[in-house]
C-alpha cells in the first residue's frame, strides 16, 4: 500500500474532485490503485469513471468515526432497507466465501454435477481460479462457465472479463451469458468492430472501453487487437475450444501465452483437451499454473487433478441428473449402399491405379505426401463427385504449386481418366439417393415442420448437396442452408441462429466439420446425418453431440451413410469404416466418450492412423480398442489422469445459499419488491401502476401480475449499461425504450422457449428474466445509495434493549478483493460496567445481523426516531470496537493467506532452480520463466492489506420517542 493508496472496498464511498463516487472494484496497478467508480452525487450521478488517487491527491474516504446519524421517518424504514439492501448488494462476497451465491439463481437448471464443478473452481485454498472444463461433449461447459463467472461477479472478482470462443458461436455465447446469467457482453464479430470504430478514437485501447467482451480468435489476432491485449489486465479470461491453443508455435498459443498472465481467474473448455502428445497437454496446464508443469515439460498428476474436471454423459453425477432432459439416442441407423455402376467404375479406377495398384506405385508424381494424395483421392470419392471433382482440379491446376511440383503426363492422363469417370457418377449417385429416399422417409418436405442436419467434410459437397436437394426435394432456396468456414463470422451466426428457431424456413443444414465444436442444433431437431465419415473418432463423436446433447427431449437419430463399391479391395475398407462406426457406438453406450479408443486425442492422428490400416500397415484391433480394454489395461499416464479425474474427483457441490433463506423477516422477499421499492422511492409515489395507466414519473412503470411481468422505460444512466447488446436485439426488443422484466424463472423459461417460436426469427427473448445480477438491480442500488448525504446512517427501531449499532467489517488485499466480510452489531449499554471491555457482535452473515436486532420489511415505523443528535455519540465507540474484533478476523486470515502464498512462492523457487539445472536454457525456459516469476508476484497481491469498518445502521428500542406523531403507515 502506497502513501497515496486509500483505504477503500468495493462499495466504499470517496471523494474525488468534490464529489461522491461508489467504488465497484479497486485493482492495484504498478502506478498504485486504481479505482473504478460510479458517480453518485448529483452532477455525476450514472457516470462511470476510474481514478489513480496517486495522480488526483485530493481523493479522501469517508470516516466512518465521524458519521452522522438521521431519522427514517419513511412508511416500514423504507428508506433504510434501502439504503442497507443496496449496501449489501454492492458488498462483494468475500473470497474465502465457499458457498455459490448467484449461480443458482440463473435462467439454468440446477444441475449437482455442475455445481460441483463451479464450487471446485472456485475452491478458496487455491487462491485464484484456474480450471480446465473438460467435460465430454452435450454436459454444457458454456453453463458452467456462466455459473463461474456470476460467482466470480458477485465477489467482485469479474469487473472485465474477456470471453474467446469460435466465431460461429459468438451470438450463442453471448445469448446465453446474458439470457441466462444477466451479464451483458459486447460482441466484437465484423461488425460489432465497425460499432467500435464508430464509437470510439482509432488510438484508444477498445478492452479499456469495453469492460466485458466477446471476441473470436480470429478477430483478436489482428494486429489492433493483439497489441492492445498486452497493455490490459483482465479480472476473468475464458477461452473456449482451448485445444485450438496447444501448437505453442502458432499465433493462437502467442495469444494465449499473453492473457494467461493477464488475467487474475483463467477458465479453459474443452471436449478433446489434449490431443495425446504430453506437450500439447502440458501447454493448456501452464496456461493455467506455469509450476504445474516442471521446466522439463513434466506433469503431475495431483496438479491435473487440481486444475481439470472431466466428466461423460454415462458419468455417475452426470446419469443419475440429465434424465428426461438428455432423451438416450436410438440405435444407430447404419446404412450400407450397393455403389451404382457409374460409382462402381470410379471405385474400380481408384483402387486398381490408385489405392493398390499391381506395380506397388500409383500415377502420382508430386514431390510431397507420395502415400498420402491416393487416399486423399478416395476420401474425395467417398464424399461426393463434386468432392473428386474439386480435388481433381486443384491437383491439375497449374497454378496452384511450383512447377517442380507439378504432375507429370502419366498422371495427368491418370487423372484425366478419373475425371472423366466421375463425370457419370453425378447424375448416378446411390448415396445420393439414399440421402433423398431417407430425408423423404422422416418427412422432410416444404410444408413439414421435420429438419435434418447433414454432415460432410467437403465445401464442394456442401454446395453440391444443397443445390441438388433444393430440386429433388422440391424446396425453397431459403429451405436448405449450408455452413462451413469459409463463409463470414455473420453469415455463420445468422445461420446457427435461424436453426434454433421453430419457424425457421431451414428445413435442411448441410454443413462442414465447423459446426462440430460449440453449436446447439439440437432445439429444434434430432435426426443427423453423416453423408461422409470421418476418419476419426474424436470428430464423428464431436458431430453427434450437436443433437445428442443436455436439452434434446426428443430421441436422437443419427444416420450414417456408407458407399459400398463391389471391388473386393473396398469391400475391406468399407469393412474398416463400419467397424469404426461400431466401436464409436460401443464407446457411448460403455464410456459415454470415444476419446480413449484410439489414444490418438487428435482428430488429424486418428485419420492418418485409419488412413494406415486402410493401406494395410497396420491392423484396425491394434489401432481402435474396445472399452473392456481401457478397463484392463489403461492407456498412458494422460489417459490415466483424465480417467481418474472423470471418476468423481470433483468435490461435493456446495449448498447454494443467498442471503435471504437465513432469515425469516428479510429486507425484501424478492429482487422485483426491492426494485419497486427503489423506483418508488426515488420517482414518488404511483410509480407501481396498473395495466393501462399513463406516466406518472417519467419512466412509466407498468406491473402485470398475472404474467409476472415488469415494463418501465429506462433513463439515460439504465440505458447506458445496456448498450453494449446487439443493437437487433435492443431495437427489436424495444429494450432502451420499454424494457420488459419477467419476475420469476418459470415465467422467464416459458418466455425463452417463446423466442424459438418468434415470428421474426429472433432467440432473444421478449422480456428478459430480473436475476440476482441483473444491470437494473445495480442501477437501482447505486440509486438508493446516493439517498443519503455524506458519511450518514440512519436510525431505526428493532428488537433491542439498548441502542445498537450494525456495522461492516471488510478485510482486502493488495487487489482491492474483499478476501473476508464481518458483520457486527454493537450495542452500547452504560449500566453495564465492562462495556467498554466489550468487542462487537460478530454475525455469520447480513440477514443474522438483521434478524438478531428484528429489523425486516414488517417493522412499522410509528415516525422518526427522535434526537437522533445523542445517538451520535454511539458512532465512534462501535467503530472502535468493530475495529478490534476486524483486527483478531484480519491477523488470523493474514496469517493463513501468508502461509499459502509462501507455499506458492517455494513451489515457484523449486521450478526456478529446477531450470537452472538443465543442461540448455531455451527460449521457451526463459519465457516461462518470466511467466512463473509474474504469477509470484500478482499471487503475492492476494495477501490481506486493508481494513475497513463502516457503520451501517443506529437500531433503538421500540419504545423510543418519535419526533413527531405519525402512523407512518
Amino acid at each position: 500500500m502506497t502513501a497515496t493508496d486509500l483505504n477503500v472496498a468495493p462499495g466504499s464511498i470517496v471523494l474525488v474532485r468534490d464529489e461522491e463516487w461508489l467504488v465497484n472494484s479497486v485493482e492495484q496497478t504498478t502506478d498504485g490503485q486504481l479505482l473504478h467508480v460510479t458517480g453518485m452525487s448529483e452532477l455525476v450521478k450514472g457516470t462511470t469513471a476510474s481514478f489513480y488517487p496517486s495522480i488526483d491527491t485530493e481523493a479522501s474516504t469517508l470516516d466512518p468515526h465521524d458519521a452522522t446519524v438521521i431519522a427514517d421517518d419513511s412508511s416500514h424504514y423504507r428508506k433504510a432497507r434501502l439504503w442497507l439492501e443496496s449496501t449489501i448488494r454492492r458488498t462483494a462476497t468475500p473470497l474465502t466465501d465457499t458457498t455459490l451465491t448467484v449461480s443458482h439463481g440463473a435462467l439454468a437448471d440446477e444441475l449437482p454435477y455442475q455445481t460441483s464443478a463451479v464450487a471446485k473452481a472456485l475452491d478458496p485454498s487455491r487462491l485464484r481460479t484456474r480450471i480446465l472444463l473438460a467435460d465430454a461433449v452435450g454436459l454444457g461447459k458454456t453453463l458452467e462457465i456462466g455459473m463461474i463467472l456470476s460467482e466470480l461477479i458477485r465477489r467482485g472478482r469479474g469487473e472485465r472479463i474477456l470471453i474467446v470462443c469460435p466465431r460461429h458461436v459468438l451470438e450463442q455465447t453471448q445469448n446465453e451469458m446474458w439470457c441466462r446469467f444477466d451479464i451483458p457482453f459486447v460482441r466484437l464479430d465484423s461488425l460489432g468492430v465497425q460499432r467500435v470504430r464508430q464509437k470510439i478514437p482509432a488510438n484508444r485501447n477498445p478492452f479499456t472501453y469495453y469492460k466485458r467482451v466477446i471476441i473470436s480468435i480470429d478477430t483478436l489476432k489482428q494486429d489492433r487487437f493483439a497489441t492492445d491485449l498486452r497493455k490490459h489486465h483482465w479480472d476473468a479470461v475464458v477461452i473456449d475450444e482451448s485445444h485450438n491453443v496447444t501448437n505453442s508455435s502458432s499465433k493462437n498459443n502467442q495469444l494465449a501465452t499473453v492473457l494467461a498472465p493477464n488475467t487474475d481467474s483463467l477458465i479453459l473448455a474443452s471436449a478433446t483437451p489434449h490431443n495425446g502428445k504430453p506437450e500439447s497437454f502440458a501447454e493448456l496446464i501452464r496456461l493455467l499454473e506455469p509450476t504445474a508443469v516442471t521446466p522439463a515439460g513434466e506433469l503431475n498428476a495431483a496438479d491435473v487433478k487440481r486444475l481439470v474436471v472431466r466428466r461423460h454423459r454415462n458419468s455417475p453425477e452426470v446419469a443419475s441428473t440429465v434424465g428426461g432432459e438428455w432423451a438416450e439416442r436410438l440405435d444407430p441407423n447404419n446404412e450400407l449402399i450397393t455403389a451404382s455402376p457409374q460409382e462402381d467404375a470410379v471405385a474400380t479406377e481408384l483402387a486398381e491405379v490408385w489405392l493398390h495398384p499391381e506395380s506397388g506405385v500409383s500415377p502420382y508424381s508430386g514431390q510431397k505426401t507420395v502415400g498420402l494424395f491416393p487416399w486423399t483421392l478416395a476420401k474425395a470419392f467417398l464424399s461426393s463427385p463434386a468432392a473428386l471433382r474439386d480435388s481433381i482440379a486443384n491437383r491439375l491446376d497449374p497454378h496452384n504449386k511450383l512447377e517442380s511440383n507439378r504432375p507429370n503426363a502419366t498422371e495427368v492422363k491418370a487423372l484425366n481418366r478419373l475425371a472423366d469417370l466421375n463425370v457419370a457418377t453425378f447424375d448416378h449417385s446411390a448415396k445420393y439417393d439414399a440421402l433423398v429416399s431417407y430425408l423423404k422417409k422422416i418427412g422432410i418436405k416444404k410444408t413439414s415442420r421435420e429438419r435434418a442436419v447433414v454432415f460432410s467434410e467437403r465445401v464442394p459437397t456442401l454446395h453440391w448437396l444443397q443445390e441438388k436437394l433444393t430440386k429433388d426435394l422440391k424446396l425453397k432456396p431459403d429451405q436448405v442452408q449450408i455452413l462451413h468456414g469459409g463463409m463470414t463470422d455473420v453469415d455463420q451466426q445468422s445461420i446457427v441462429e435461424s436453426f434454433k428457431q421453430s419457424n425457421s424456413p431451414i428445413r435442411v443444414l448441410v454443413t462442414g466439420d465447423v459446426a462440430s465444436e460449440g453449436v446447439n442444433l439440437h432445439l429444434q431437431c434430432h435426426e443427423l446425418i453423416h453423408y461422409d465419415i470421418p476418419w476419426s473418432l474424436i470428430r464423428i463423436e464431436q458431430r453427434n453431440g450437436r443433437i445428442d446433447r443436455y436439452g434434446q427431449r426428443h430421441r436422437p437419430q443419427i444416420t450414417t451413410l456408407l458407399l459400398n463399391p463391389s471391388t473386393e479391395t473396398w469391400g475391406g475398407d468399407v469393412g474398416v469404416l463400419s467397424k469404426l462406426l461400431d466401436k464409436e457406438e460401443k464407446a457411448h453406450e460403455a464410456l459415454g466418450d470415444a476419446a480413449s479408443l484410439m489414444g490418438e486425442y487428435s482428430a488429424t492422428a486418428e485419420e492418418n492412423a485409419i488412413r494406415d490400416v486402410l493401406a494395410h500397415k497396420r491392423e484396425f484391433d491394434d489401432v481402435v480398442k474396445d472399452p473392456e480394454e481401457l478397463d484392463a489395461d489403461p492407456a498412458d499416464s494422460l489417459t490415466a489422469w483424465l480417467d481418474a479425474i472423470g471418476a468423481g474427483e470433483t468435490p461435493a457441490p456446495a449448498a447454494p445459499t443467498t442471503r435471504n433463506t437465513t432469515t425469516t423477516d428479510p429486507l425484501y422477499l424478492t429482487d422485483a419488491d426491492f426494485l419497486r421499492d427503489a423506483v418508488d422511492d426515488y420517482y414518488g409515489k404511483n410509480q407501481a401502476q396498473k395495466p393501462g395507466e399513463g406516466n406518472s414519473g417519467g419512466i412509466n412503470w407498468k406491473e402485470f401480475p398475472e404474467d409476472h411481468l415488469i415494463e418501465f422505460t429506462p433513463p439515460a444512466d439504465l440505458k447506458t449499461r445496456l448498450e453494449v447488446l446487439p443493437d437487433s436485439y435492443l431495437k427489436d426488443r424495444r429494450v432502451l425504450t420499454d424494457i420488459k422484466l419477467a419476475t420469476n424463472s418459470t415465467e422467464a423459461n416459458k418466455l425463452l422457449r417463446a423466442a424459438l417460436n418468434d415470428e421474426n426469427g429472433s432467440s432473444w427473448p421478449e422480456a428478459h428474466y430480473l436475476g440476482p445480477l441483473h444491470p437494473v438491480l445495480d442501477w437501482a442500488a447505486d440509486r438508493c445509495l446516493a439517498a443519503l448525504s455524506r458519511n450518514q446512517v440512519f436510525a431505526v427501531r428493532g428488537d433491542v434493549d439498548v441502542p445498537t449499532v450494525l456495522a461492516l467489517g471488510t478485510v482486502t488485499n493488495k487487489r482491492g478483493q474483499v478476501v473476508c466480510a464481518v458483520w457486527m452489531s454493537v450495542p452500547h449499554n452504560p449500566d453495564d460496567p465492562f462495556a467498554s471491555l466489550a468487542t462487537a457482535q460478530p454475525h455469520d452473515s447480513s440477514a443474522d445481523m438483521l434478524r438478531a436486532v428484528g429489523f425486516g420489511q414488517s417493522r412499522n415505523n410509528p415516525g422518526g426516531v427522535a434526537d437522533v443528535e445523542s445517538l451520535r455519540s454511539l458512532i465512534p465507540e462501535a467503530v472502535v470496537k468493530a475495529e478490534k474484533y476486524l483486527g483478531l478476523v484480519a491477523d488470523s486470515m493474514t496469517k493463513d493467506t501468508t502461509k499459502r502464498v509462501q507455499n506458492w512462492s517455494q513451489q515457484v523457487d523449486q521450478w526456478s532452480a529446477a531450470a537452472d539445472q538443465l543442461p540448455m536454457r531455451t527460449t521457451s525456459v526463459k519465457r516461462r520463466r518470466v511467466a512463473v516469476d509474474r504469477e509470484k508476484a500478482l499471487i503475492a497481491e492476494m495477501v490481506p492489506d486493508q481494513r475497513l469498518v463502516r457503520p451501517l445502521l443506529v437500531v433503538v428500542p421500540e419504545s423510543t420517542p418519535a419526533a413527531q406523531n405519525q402512523d407512518g403507515e
